[in-house]
C-alpha cells in the first residue's frame, strides 16, 4: 500500500480539503480516460492521482486573500 504524506504533498500552503477535492478529480480524469481508451488496468486511479500530486506533476492553485 502507498503511502504518501500530506504534508509532502501540500508544501505548507494549501489546505488537506483542497488537496483531497483535487486528487479525486485527477483521479476522475484518470478513470474516465482508462474508459475511454478501453484501457484494463489493475492501478487504481486514486492511486495515481497521489502519485502525481506527490510527484508535484499537479499542484494546487487556490485564490490569493485580499488583505
Amino acid at each position: 500500500m502507498i503511502r504518501a504524506s500530506i504534508d509532502d504533498m501540500l508544501n505548507g500552503k494549501e489546505s488537506r480539503y483542497a488537496l483531497v477535492i483535487g486528487v479525486a478529480k485527477r483521479a476522475r480524469e484518470i478513470a474516465q480516460n482508462f474508459e475511454d481508451e478501453g484501457i484494463v488496468t489493475t492501478d487504481k486511479p486514486v492511486l495515481l492521482a497521489i502519485d502525481e500530486f506527490k510527484s508535484h506533476k499537479f499542484n494546487i492553485l487556490e485564490p490569493q486573500d485580499e488583505d
